[in-house]
């Protein structure tokens, strides 16, 4: 099947894109450098921009600051939803260890879980100030006044 150049593709699912760590702007090019969340030493390494459509993913200097924030009420609500669902299956009690099981399962699935749950939170937190643009590949990306090249890495 042959596709039309004139008719415009169809936008990206915004649940899929957030989820595939894609670009807010285009919703097509890769955020990070390494797809495999669990090489370590690559984890948070991500482009300049965005290969497909040139969006700058470090907007201001320091910009990724606030995803700790938000990383933080990700693994609260895991352990909240997870507390409920052990709650409502096994139960709780001190008596027989029910209690400390969950915790001990909940942080060693929060330690599994941290990679995912930072790229997670880095993606989410620039949905939050980039958006999808239609017109991806036919305007330039926002030129973001904040950024100081020479200050890039100081921290």
């Amino acid at each position: 099947m042959q596709t039309n150049q004139f008719l415009p593709s169809p936008k990206p699912s915004y649940t899929l894109s957030v989820l595939g760590n894609k670009c807010p702007r285009c919703r097509r090019g890769n955020l990070f450098v390494n797809k495999n969340a669990y090489k370590l030493k690559t984890v948070t390494q991500m482009h300049n921009s965005c290969p497909t459509c040139g969006q700058r993913t470090e907007i201001e200097v320091g910009f990724y600051y606030g995803t700790a924030y938000l990383s933080y009420v990700l693994t609260i609500g895991f352990s909240l939803i997870f507390f409920a669902l052990w709650w409502l299956t096994i139960g709780l009690s001190v008596y027989d260890n029910r209690i400390y099981w969950w915790l001990s399962i909940n942080v060693f699935l929060l330690i599994v879980f941290q990679p995912l749950i930072m790229r997670f939170s880095r993606t989410l937190w620039l949905y939050f100030f980039v958006r999808y643009n239609p017109n991806w590949a036919h305007q330039k990306p926002d030129d973001y006044e904040r950024i100081v090249e020479e200050h890039m890495g100081n921290w």
